[in-house]
């Protein structure tokens, strides 16, 4: 017995050899180094791994070259199994392997900063930063944070990942946050890090720029083998400002990451200046990996929820100013005039104290209007969506949606269409090959087509120019 297995042993270390040399050393350290033989039994070889996400990338991208090595060594061996093997299971080099790997990210921290450290060897109970995670603002909680109509779903489902432990079902995944500058996305991001740290729990907040400037610090360091466990170990990872992830490598190991931490159940938090259909620069799968979890939209602040605000911050800065105090008469102007978002806000009220207590006076209605004026800006148009512009389109000319999206070359469908390609260029900031793939996959060239044909006869038709600015005045209002 002990001889056969010693065969079968000196025949995989020939297989590795002929593997290593196929697709280069670092391919095989991460990817391969981890893999084992479990058996070899008739025309089928058993080999294992310690994760599904390994498991899926070789099956997905190696399998051929692993069954080709295994033929040169064995040509009767026809089918190559790959299995995840519990860690109990876990063979005692496969764990020295990722101890020594953990060990040179260690040495490399001890030599200068690092964008993020192994969470093997940090306690559960140890600080976010010790986890290298971006740095985060203490006033960013879920107490410091004011909910009204248009951020009541993301608040809710921020809440509900805040407040899950291991092992619970997770709800929705990933959670991903989109709003405009300034509405409360990295406030409600940050006090999910703050709430959801516990005793049996590790959550990690990056911004994008954080997570690409880690992954290129760990391939120059060789070390994004343990950049790669650390990220993987992470209970519920959340990413800030996603709209910033740029790079083919970086975009491919985010994907690979959000695809292991989903597929183990962990959670996964992100947001974003715009939905993930709108974020054109990343990969197509990240893309629809985004949009099969929950999606939230936190809207614009309204008049109410803005005066909430101002209320808030002047308490907050009366805990360190005692006699601090803005007259309900300024914060009812503040609300209404300062409408642009949050940070104005929150700037505004700043300025009062500033000048408040550098001269010694009382906040009136007087020199609030003086000290904000910069701070009002004029009201901006509604952001137009390529959704609402097929909708109301599809609706006036009596087609659905579908059929815009459609190949049907009909009259009454080629018409709508146009307009609607038309309304698309004009009315948002997408570019051509952006327009037409959100119309069913068209080439750019026939979005220009269209564009141009309507351009000439909107010059022409009276009707027809008629038509598009009532279509303009109902996705604007």
């Amino acid at each position: 017995m002990a001889i056969a297995e010693g065969i079968e042993q000196d025949r995989w270390t020939r297989v590795k050899g002929r593997l290593r040399s196929t697709v280069g050393e670092d391919v095989y350290s991460s990817w391969f180094a981890r893999m084992d033989l479990e058996r070899v039994g008739g025309e089928s070889v058993h080999l294992s791994v310690p994760t599904r996400f390994l498991k899926s990338w070789i099956q997905t991208h190696y399998a051929d070259r692993v069954l080709s090595c295994w033929q040169a060594e064995l040509p009767e061996v026809s089918r190559v199994d790959l299995t995840v093997r519990t860690p109990v299971r876990a063979p005692v080099v496969a764990k020295d392997a990722k101890a020594s790997v953990e060990e040179r990210l260690s040495e490399h921290e001890h030599r200068g900063p690092s964008e993020l450290r192994s969470v093997a060897t940090v306690p559960v109970s140890a600080s976010h930063e010790a986890l290298g995670g971006s740095p985060l603002d203490p006033r960013l909680t879920f107490a410091t944070f004011v909910g009204g109509r248009s951020n009541t779903l993301a608040l809710a489902a921020a809440r509900q990942v805040a407040e899950g432990r291991r092992g619970d079902n997770v709800m929705f995944n990933p959670l991903y946050i989109h709003a405009g500058v300034g509405l409360g996305k990295t406030h409600l991001l940050q006090a999910v890090t703050w709430a959801g740290n516990s005793a049996d729990r590790k959550v990690l907040y990056l911004t994008a720029e954080k997570f690409m400037y880690g992954f290129v610090a760990a391939l120059k360091t060789q070390t994004a083998l343990a950049f790669k466990e650390a990220l993987r170990g992470i209970d519920v990872l959340v990413i800030d400002d996603l709209q910033f992830l740029q790079g083919k490598s970086t975009q491919a190991e985010f994907c690979h990451t959000l695809n292991a931490l989903i597929d183990a159940g962990r959670q996964v938090v992100i947001a974003a200046d715009r939905p993930p259909s709108d974020l054109e620069s990343l990969d197509d799968r990240v893309r629809s990996r985004l949009a099969g979890g929950l999606v939230v939209e936190m809207g614009a602040l309204g008049e109410e929820l803005r005066l909430e605000i101002l209320k808030s911050r002047v308490s907050a800065a009366r805990a360190h100013h005692a006699s601090f105090d803005v007259p309900l008469p300024v914060l009812d102007y503040l609300a209404k005039a300062i409408t642009h978002n949050g940070r104005d806000l929150e700037g505004a009220i700043n300025r009062l104290l500033a000048h408040s207590k550098l001269n010694s006076t009382p906040v009136t209605l007087e020199m609030a209007e003086r000290e904000v004026r910069d701070l009002i800006r004029p009201q901006e148009p509604r952001r137009v969506k390529i959704e609402d512009i097929q909708r109301v389109v599809a609706r006036q000319y009596n087609v659905s949606r579908s059929d815009l999206l459609s190949s049907r070359r009909t009259a009454n469908v080629v018409r709508p269409r146009q307009v609607a390609m038309y309304l698309a260029k004009t009315l948002t900031l997408r570019s051509l090959p952006e327009i037409g793939r959100r119309f069913g996959g068209r080439d750019h060239t026939t979005v220009l087509h269209a564009v141009r044909k309507i351009e000439s006869l909107v010059s022409k038709d009276v009707a027809l120019s008629d038509e598009v600015e009532l279509l303009k005045r109902q996705l604007q209002e």
